[in-house]
């Protein structure tokens, strides 16, 4: 599956569009500071989270390609690697 096609790359980086446009419309309606650190931290959070499905689903996609499918125990270590992505 090509990234263009992943719903869940994408449907990260639409949230991360979204909170982008709340902060943008908070910035300009002269809201407070802290609220707005607050959504750009939301900003930041959305686009991690859409950097690491990509690279983890990169990866997957390029040991398919060059073993064949997956079996259920590869793909079982792959999630326990993505767990543990979270903490980087």
């Amino acid at each position: 599956m090509s990234h263009a096609n992943n719903p869940e790359i994408l449907n990260r980086l639409r949230r991360a569009q979204g909170h982008l446009a709340a902060t943008l419309r908070m910035v300009e309606d002269g809201r407070d500071a802290l609220l707005i650190a607050q959504q750009l931290q939301a900003v930041l959070k959305a686009l991690d989270k859409a950097k690491t499905e990509l690279v983890l689903h990169h990866i997957e996609h390029h040991l398919e390609e060059a073993t064949g499918p997956l079996p259920r125990e590869t793909r079982e270590r792959l999630a326990h690697i993505a767990d543990l992505s979270k903490y980087l």
